[in-house]
């Protein structure tokens, strides 16, 4: 790997794309570079937020309704000597039991749909967190992958990878400061002067990454600006950050 080639290399280390000859040399390579280790620590909490599953807690609702469901099952007295002992009691509790049990299977039913549907959400979310990172990966690991990296407002910093093959590009952030409900951040191709929309990223701030979307095309640049919830159709405010594209 060249000098150059090194210095592109941090998002394949992060993603596990290179080969381990590669690996080898990148990570030599990270130990004298406080740049890409600075940008592979980034890039790896980035990578780590993509991989986590959604933990969702049961319906504030189920024990309340589990409660309730019981309780309408009413326990017979256990009369012993009036209705023939022993006997009497054993057909009564087996009553009161089986009553409990379909109460108790009423409301739990319930929660079994609602965890299968819990389940087959976060195999969803899964699969479309696998999607985005291979995306992303694409555009790290392609042969003309090409990075440019810039200050933005407020201390943030931002790095634009773009591979002119694959007609895309992927913008990396850290540091962004988080944003009022109602805002969110908005990313834009730079077409010699005229901005076109490449998606939005919401306002949470901090490590964040996204593919830009649509084509590169003849795009020269990319900016960032601060857009009301949902986006707009062109920027409404000034950005708080331009980066050229790589020739």
């Amino acid at each position: 790997m060249t000098s150059a080639d090194l210095h592109t290399a941090t998002g394949a280390y992060v993603l596990h794309a290179l080969p381990p000859a590669e690996r080898n040399e990148f990570e030599r390579h990270l130990a004298v570079c406080e740049a890409c280790a600075q940008e592979v620590r980034e890039f790896s909490a980035t990578a780590e937020r993509l991989g986590l599953a959604v933990a969702e807690p049961p319906p504030a609702e189920t024990k309340a309704r589990v409660l309730q469901a019981i309780n309408s099952v009413r326990q017979e007295s256990p009369q012993v000597a009036a209705r023939g002992g022993a006997r009497w009691w054993s057909r009564s509790l087996s009553r009161f039991t089986l009553a409990a049990c379909v109460a108790a299977a009423a409301a739990f039913g319930g929660v079994a749909v609602w965890q299968h549907q819990a389940a087959q959400d976060a195999r969803s979310r899964a699969h479309r967190a696998e999607e985005r990172a291979a995306q992303l990966s694409a555009v790290f690991t392609a042969p003309d992958a090409k990075v440019t990296k810039g200050r933005l407002k407020d201390g943030a910093s931002g790095t634009v990878v773009v591979s002119r093959a694959r007609d895309k590009a992927v913008f990396l952030a850290s540091g962004l400061p988080a944003l009022p409900e109602d805002k969110v951040y908005q990313l834009w191709f730079d077409d010699g002067g005229t901005m076109r929309s490449a998606g939005v990223m919401g306002g949470a701030g901090g490590t964040r990454s996204a593919l830009l979307e649509g084509r590169v095309d003849r795009a020269s640049g990319m900016g960032i600006t601060v857009e009301p919830d949902g986006g707009s159709a062109q920027p409404t405010s000034a950005p708080i950050g331009l980066l050229a594209f790589p020739a």
